[in-house]
């Protein structure tokens, strides 16, 4: 069952108007999910940092059987390790082929290859493995992971610095490793063994500086995207101590330094060694973990929308904070990008986000294992209710009652559940127009009303309980 869960953004800085978004439950029951792709149907499929990855069908079903099971093979633990990423060839559906992220039972980062069953669908040849790419990680975290086809048909994949904290072996801004990089390669060359260097790689041919390079001077690059749109890059950059940063430049600009471990966002972290200013390409925006409301922590980057079922959100770039629950939206007013928050949905800790084949996006957390829905507020059930119920007393202390309004109105059922999802009172004895619920299980907080008629219509109504 899908439900709705309203919130209005905040202003933070400047002036910007209150987009109103709603996040709707679309899939329960996943596990760890850290990545959410499409591979060019209706189905999602979410990666399971324990080394599965899970097919969610469009009604927001589960499929019993995971699509790829590696578990064996990712390395277990949690944290920042795991299974990372996935991403489709471009030819997915004639050739099968796809790509993982995973770290090894050594500690070590893989890239690998595998290839659809040829008898089903919705399932992978698990023998089918093909590594492209291994490098070592000196530590247990940063270690990005996340991995896009380019609008030009490359691989693209997010390495973080190799871990521990400040960098230490400046190997973000070393060319003779591929960690703190994004790399770039060609799945259909083969002149490194199982994949090619596009010619028009910044160090295609170099023997001083890998070349697989793209791009450097990132420090735990947590999601990238392409705009489906414009084809630009936007990489979201988890920080070290204050500052969390995102990204955005031409996809066909290569060899842009991102600034770490010089910078931290716009600000000087260790200069030690580093080149001028003008060598960096600086964030289009960043926030500071103690300076923009609620305490944050971890950067989770997404995608501009780019769908047509919410116009109102066309050209607004997502990205949450881990720690603080929000989600983050940015919107360009000419040269700047002004941005904004929602209050928490506390409980879910934003792992990824995800579109869909029609540029739907999709966020979900890896506390709460469920997959959200973002859409409009305004496009919602309640603006378009089939009937009309008045909620009282809201806030509320020791119960509620709604009035159906209309006598002949037939209630099927009422459900309450928190900003999390989790259903917390479910009623289907209902026989009279005025309903009363008994709230005293509650504790203080937001909630969601649901009302359902016997057609199937359902009105959402904001409960708040002190």
């Amino acid at each position: 069952m899908k439900y709705l869960i309203s919130v209005a953004l905040g202003l933070m800085c400047s002036f910007f108007y209150a987009q109103e978004i709603d996040i709707e439950v679309f899939a329960t029951g996943l596990n760890n999910p850290v990545s959410i792709k499409y591979a060019g149907d209706s189905r999602l499929f979410v990666v399971d940092r324990d080394g599965l990855i899970q097919i969610v069908n469009s009604n927001g079903s589960k499929n019993s059987t995971p699509f790829l099971n590696i578990n064996s093979i990712v390395i277990d633990g949690g944290g920042e390790r795991g299974l990372l990423g996935l991403a489709f060839h471009p030819n997915y559906n004639s050739n099968g082929y796809f790509y993982v992220n995973y770290i090894n039972n050594s500690g070590d980062t893989v890239i690998s290859r595998f290839t659809r069953s040829s008898t089903d669908p919705d399932l992978t040849d698990q023998n089918s493995e093909l590594q492209l790419l291994s490098y070592a990680q000196p530590f247990a975290n940063h270690n990005g992971g996340d991995m896009e086809f380019g609008p030009d048909g490359y691989l693209y994949i997010a390495s973080g610095d190799g871990g521990s904290a400040g960098d230490p072996g400046n190997r973000a801004q070393s060319l003779t490793t591929l960690l703190g990089k994004l790399l770039r390669i060609d799945v259909d060359g083969n002149s490194n063994g199982n994949y090619g260097i596009p010619a028009d790689n910044p160090y295609a041919g170099s023997t001083s500086a890998m070349e697989e390079i793209w791009a450097y001077g990132l420090r735990n690059p947590w999601r990238f995207s392409f705009d489906r749109s414009t084809g630009d890059l936007w990489i979201a950059d988890v920080g070290q101590n204050a500052i969390e940063e995102i990204n955005m430049v031409a996809s066909t600009v290569g060899g842009v330094n991102y600034g770490w471990r010089c910078y931290e966002g716009n600000s000087p972290f260790n200069l030690s060694g580093c080149p001028t200013s003008d060598a960096f390409t600086f964030p289009i925006a960043q926030y500071t973990h103690t300076g923009s409301g609620a305490f944050k922590c971890s950067i989770t980057g997404g995608y501009r929308y780019r769908g047509t079922a919410q116009p109102s959100l066309l050209g607004l770039y997502f990205f949450a904070d881990f720690c603080s629950d929000e989600i983050g939206i940015l919107e360009q007013s000419g040269a700047n990008w002004n941005m904004t928050f929602t209050p928490a949905f506390t409980g879910n800790g934003w792992t990824t986000f995800g579109e869909d084949i029609n540029g739907e996006l999709y966020i979900a957390g890896i506390d709460s294992d469920t997959v959200y829905k973002i859409i409009d507020s305004n496009l919602s059930v309640d603006e378009n209710a089939a009937f009309e119920v008045k909620l009282f007393p809201n806030p509320a202390q020791s119960q509620i009652t709604l009035d159906l309004i209309d006598s002949t109105i037939i209630v099927q059922s009422i459900n309450i559940y928190s900003v999390q999802g989790k259903l917390m009172i479910s009623n289907s004895d209902i026989s009279s127009q005025l309903i009363t619920l008994s709230t005293k299980g509650l504790t203080s907080g937001v909630y969601f009303v649901e009302i359902i008629n016997n057609e199937g219509f359902r009105v959402i109504k904001k409960l708040i309980k002190h």
